[in-house]
C-alpha cells in the first residue's frame, strides 16, 4: 500500500509540529511546505512552495494540513484549499466552528473533496471527551479549564493588533473552582468564570498602550467576558520568560447515576509544547479523514465523525488484541 502524501500550508510553530509528527508515520510522506512567504527553509530539507503552486500539486498530495491561525486565515484559506484537496485543519474560534463548518462543507462538497475541521486538542481531543462523559453520565455536568500554558490562538491573535510587536497569552484555571468539582460539587461555572487570561505584549516604541489594551480586552470570541490581565513588557524579557509553548488544561463531568450516587471523570493533558501536540493530533486525523474521502466521504467533518480505529496505524486485529 503506497504511503498517504501529506502537504503542509503555513510554515509556523504549528507547522513544525505538524512536519515532525509526519517524520513519526509508518504509513506517511511528506510532499511539501506551502507558504505566502518565498524561499523558506525546512526543517526536514522537504521542499517549499509558494500558495500560488498549491493547484498544481492536485493528485499529487493526498491531505493538506493547514496551519494557519484562526483570527484570520483559516476562515478564508480552508474553504479556498478544500476546492483542491482533503483537507484538515485546527481552527478553533469556537463561536465560529458553525459558520466555518457551512462554508467549508458547501466548497468540499462541490469540489467532490473530503474536509476536517477544528482538529487539535480543544476543539478536538477535549470535544470527544464532553461526548463521552455526557453520554455515559447523562445526569450531570461537565466543564473544560485550559492551562496553565499559552494560547497559540490568541497570542496571535494579539499580535496582528497594531502597535504589538510580540504577545504571549497564558490561560489559567482557577484552582478553587476546579479542585471543588473534583470533589463532586457542580458550581454554575462558565469558561468565562472558571479562568483568567494573562498578556505579555511587547509595544512597538510610541504605540497607545492604553488602545492596545483596550482592543485586547474589547476582541470578541477571544476576550470578552474574561478576566483579563494586560502586561506591557520588552522583546528580551517576552524571549528570556516566555519562550516556550506550554499549555495543557482538564476536562471533567460530575454526575450521578443514581441519587447520592457521585461519579467524576476527569481526562487532562499537560503538555511541554502545544503547537507539537496539536500538529501530531493533525496527523493522526489527517489518516482519518484520508480513509473517510477513500470511503467515498465528501463535505465537511469532524472529530465526532471519524471511528477511532481510523486514526489508527495498527489493523484491526491488532487493535482488538491489544487495546481492548
Amino acid at each position: 500500500m503506497s504511503n498517504i502524501r501529506i502537504g503542509i500550508v503555513g510554515y509556523g510553530n504549528l507547522a513544525r509540529g505538524v512536519e515532525a509528527s509526519v517524520q513519526l508515520q509508518p504509513d506517511m510522506e511528506l510532499v511539501g511546505v506551502f507558504s505566502r512567504r518565498a524561499g523558506i527553509q525546512t526543517v526536514s530539507g522537504v521542499p517549499a512552495y509558494t500558495m500560488e503552486d498549491l493547484p498544481n500539486f492536485k493528485g499529487k498530495v493526498d491531505v493538506m494540513v493547514l496551519c494557519g491561525g484562526s483570527a484570520t486565515d483559516l476562515i478564508e484559506q480552508t474553504p479556498m484549499v478544500a476546492k483542491y484537496f482533503t483537507v484538515i485543519d485546527s481552527f478553533d474560534t469556537h463561536a465560529r466552528i458553525p459558520e466555518h463548518f457551512d462554508n467549508v462543507n458547501k466548497v468540499a462538497k462541490e469540489a467532490g473533496n473530503a474536509a476536517l475541521i477544528s482538529c487539535g486538542w480543544d476543539p478536538g481531543m477535549f470535544s470527544l471527551q464532553r461526548v463521552y462523559a455526557e453520554s455515559i453520565l447523562p445526569k450531570g455536568k461537565y466543564y473544560t479549564f485550559w492551562g496553565s500554558g499559552v494560547s497559540q490562538g490568541h497570542s496571535d491573535a494579539i499580535r496582528r493588533i497594531d502597535g504589538v510587536l510580540d504577545a504571549r497569552q497564558y490561560t489559567c484555571p482557577k484552582e478553587e473552582i476546579l479542585n471543588d468539582i473534583r470533589n463532586g460539587a457542580t458550581p454554575e461555572v462558565d469558561a468565562y468564570k472558571g479562568h483568567i487570561r494573562e498578556c505579555y505584549v511587547v509595544a512597538a516604541e510610541g504605540a497607545d498602550k492604553a488602545k492596545i489594551e483596550n482592543e485586547i480586552k474589547t476582541m470578541e470570541n477571544y476576550f470578552v467576558g474574561y478576566e483579563t490581565i494586560v502586561n506591557f513588557i520588552s522583546q528580551d524579557e517576552l524571549d528570556k520568560n516566555h519562550k516556550g509553548i506550554p499549555h495543557g488544561g482538564f476536562v471533567l463531568r460530575s454526575g450521578e447515576t443514581t441519587d447520592g450516587t457521585q461519579h467524576v471523570v476527569e481526562y487532562s493533558l499537560k503538555l511541554d509544547s502545544n503547537p507539537e501536540f496539536t500538529g501530531s493530533a493533525l496527523v493522526a486525523y489527517a489518516r482519518g479523514i484520508y480513509r473517510l474521502a477513500k470511503h467515498g466521504g465528501t463535505g465537511c467533518y469532524t472529530v465526532f465523525d471519524i471511528p477511532p480505529a481510523w486514526i489508527s496505524t495498527h489493523s484491526a486485529e491488532e487493535l482488538r488484541a491489544h487495546s481492548l
